[in-house]
């Protein structure tokens, strides 16, 4: 099977990108993808400093048409 990628990269917000994540958000993204057949293959966050988080990446797939 061949497979295709989408990946969403969300912003942390508060002080210093503290990890804070609009959850609503992230829900509506995912909930929209999943009725387009996209499937959740791995979440990240990527280091800033000091544990600090950036981002947030969420990657999807589903089969190639």
């Amino acid at each position: 099977m061949i497979w295709e990628y989408k990946t969403i990269k969300l912003a942390a917000t508060g002080f210093w990108s503290s990890g804070n994540i609009d959850a609503e958000k992230l829900d509506q993204v995912m909930n929209e993808l999943g009725m387009q057949g996209w499937e959740l293959a791995a979440a990240l966050d990527t280091n800033c400093v000091q544990g600090a988080t950036k981002d947030v990446v969420v990657i999807f797939k589903r089969p190639r048409k």
